[in-house]
Parts: C-alpha cells; sequence; structure tokens
C-alpha cells in the first residue's frame, strides 16, 4: 500500500512539472508572439533570386535589424524584374524598392514601363545609392568573329538581361543614343548558355558591379562555355559620351575566370539604390543609412561590389542625386548629408 500511495505521489509531482514546464512554454511562446506581433515589417523589394540585387540585399537584413534595434523585421521580397520592385515598393506591397538612376529617370519621365502608371502609395525618392554597374555586349566564343562593334547586334535577338532590369533599360538608353535598333529576346536567365550555344539569341548583355563582380547566372555561363566581349567601337564611344553616357573600362580578370578576348571591357555604368517612398519615418531612413555608412568596410569585405561606396560614401550619395537633381530627397538622407556637410540647397527635400 505504502509503494502505491509512493508511486502516487510520484506521479502528480511529475505531473505538476510538467504542468509548470507547460505553462513556462506557453509563457515564453506568447511572449515570444507578442514580441513579434509588436515589429513592424520591411519588406525589401529586389530582382530575382538570380540577381545580384537579390543576392546582397539578403546580406544586409541583419545590418538593417540590428541599426533598427529589433523594432522591425526585415524580409527580402524579389520580383521578376527591378521595374517589378520598383512598382511593389511605390504599390504598397513593400517599403524598400530596388531601383537604379536610369529607373528613377524613366519613373519621372513616365516613360519605358512606367508609361500611364500611377504609383498607389507614392513615387520612390532618393534615400540610399549603393553600389554602380557597367552594362556591356558578349557572345559565343565560337561565334564572336561575327562581331565588331555594337552596331553589329542591332536588330538582332539579343538577351538585353531581363526586360524591366535596369540594365535592360540601359541598353534601351544605349540604343536610342546610337540609332540601333533594340531586338530583345525574353529567356530564363539560367538558360542563358544554351540559347547562346543554341543560336537563338546572337548576344547577351552582361554586367559587373563595381568592375568586379558578376551576376549569378553569368557566374554559370562562363562555367558552362566559352564567351567572348566585344566592345563599341571608337565612334560608338564618341557618340555616348558625347550624349552624356560615361564609358569606362573593366579589367576583365577581376571578374571573368577566362580569356574573353579583350584586354579591357568598355561598359556603360548606371549607379544602383534602394530608395523609399516618402512616407517612410524619417528615423527609419536616418538609422540605416548610419547603419551602412559605419558597417561600408565589413560590406565591401563580403562583396566587393560594395567597394567603390566603402571608398566614398557619401560622395555616391551626391553622384546618385545628381544625376536626377529634380528628383525630391528622403528628409532622413537629407539629415545624413547634412551632417557630413554634403548636402545642395537646390536639391528638394521630399514631403
Amino acid at each position: 500500500m505504502k509503494r502505491d500511495k509512493s508511486r502516487t505521489n510520484s506521479f502528480r509531482r511529475l505531473g505538476a512539472l510538467a504542468s509548470i514546464a507547460a505553462a513556462a512554454v506557453f509563457t515564453f511562446t506568447a511572449i515570444e508572439s507578442a514580441n513579434a506581433q509588436d515589429r513592424k515589417s520591411i519588406r525589401w523589394a529586389t530582382s530575382s533570386v538570380d540577381s545580384y540585387g537579390y543576392k546582397v540585399a539578403a546580406s544586409m537584413v541583419k545590418v538593417l535589424e540590428e541599426a533598427l534595434g529589433g523594432q522591425y523585421t526585415v524580409t527580402v521580397n524579389p520580383y521578376p524584374s527591378t521595374t517589378g520592385a520598383m512598382k511593389a515598393a511605390m504599390d504598397g506591397d513593400g517599403e524598400i524598392g530596388y531601383t537604379a538612376d536610369v529607373g528613377m529617370t524613366q519613373l519621372y519621365a513616365g516613360e519605358g514601363g512606367f508609361k500611364d502608371y500611377t504609383a498607389a502609395k507614392g513615387r520612390l525618392v532618393h534615400a540610399w545609392y549603393a553600389y554602380p554597374m557597367e552594362s556591356f555586349m558578349a557572345t559565343s566564343a565560337k561565334e564572336a568573329g561575327k562581331y565588331k562593334c555594337w552596331g553589329d547586334f542591332s536588330g538582332k535577338p539579343v538577351f538585353y538581361t531581363t526586360a524591366g532590369f535596369m540594365n535592360w533599360l540601359n541598353f534601351q538608353r544605349i540604343y536610342k543614343t546610337l540609332g540601333y535598333q533594340f531586338k530583345h529576346v525574353q529567356i530564363d536567365p539560367k538558360s542563358q548558355s544554351d540559347a547562346l550555344q543554341a543560336g537563338t539569341i546572337n548576344g547577351s548583355v552582361a554586367y559587373t558591379t563595381a568592375g568586379r563582380s558578376l551576376a549569378p547566372y553569368w557566374k554559370e555561363t562562363e562555367v558552362r562555355m566559352d564567351v567572348k566581349v566585344i566592345n563599341p567601337c571608337p565612334d560608338e564611344v564618341t557618340k555616348l559620351r558625347a550624349a552624356g553616357l560615361a564609358v569606362v573600362d573593366v579589367d576583365p580578370k577581376s571578374a571573368f575566370t577566362k580569356d574573353i578576348g579583350v584586354t579591357q571591357i568598355k561598359g556603360v555604368p548606371i549607379l544602383f539604390a534602394y530608395n523609399v517612398r516618402a512616407d517612410m519615418p524619417e528615423d527609419v531612413v536616418y538609422k540605416m543609412l548610419n547603419a551602412f555608412y559605419k558597417n561600408r568596410d565589413e560590406l565591401a569585405k563580403s562583396d566587393p561590389g560594395f567597394t567603390p561606396m566603402a571608398r566614398d560614401f557619401v560622395g555616391m550619395q551626391v553622384q546618385g542625386i545628381s544625376a536626377n537633381p529634380d528628383i525630391p530627397v528622403h528628409p532622413g538622407l537629407v539629415k545624413f548629408l547634412r551632417e557630413h556637410k554634403a548636402w545642395n540647397d537646390k536639391w528638394k527635400i521630399s514631403k
């Protein structure tokens, strides 16, 4: 009988301990749930998962969350194109939108993918410029002998990066300047090497970030086949520069692992950004800028594409605004630039 009572008491104690443990777990879960509910959301809209813009945004989430003191949960949401990411942020499906100087120009001019477009929540304004990209032309090594200048691709099927990407817009701008016919063929970036080898496309636009990093799908293409870069001819370079477009040299050894047929790549650069709507709180943008400014050297170590930003973070913001000086600047960036004595009173502040 005593043994039975002892067992009963043991079971009761175990039951009590289980109840206490369950209550503790429930309480902890409830606290975590409440904390999660208290945290605000920042949705970072980028281009597709194959793009450089997605790759680096994913790596910067931790820096931003820490800068905001755990008050926000930051998620990276990829879209089929950069234009799509811009519209997602402007229509209220995101708070940060991946863009570039050429995309901001088209947005405010109502051209290209933004013709007849009205933002449901508000247009993007200058907030943070992160890195330059250089657009150039490439083709398969076995067909490279057919092409001497960019004009040789005029009217021929080319994959100018995914439609709506900023490099796609950049080559539209380039072709408009040179008077060439833009014949884009849309393919899955992962099938690029197959399309080049099969002759489905005659050429494909490549791009480096800060003269070094290649997009993930281009790295895959280089592994699977030999490619050659076709540079613009001297007269094309002259026309581009006369129209105000820069043409810069890129060391092919910094981007490619194989011989690509040129000692220097000639590309037309664009400046990429992660901009926001004017209704984003000033302190959020200000904290974001300060966090990336303080971590600029670490970001450059994690990805060479951030090297120019690390070298001159403030100057890159000035350059981004100067490319479209009539577009308003977010108050958070205004505060940051004033502290660094880089604000220009001729620029507009968003409201």
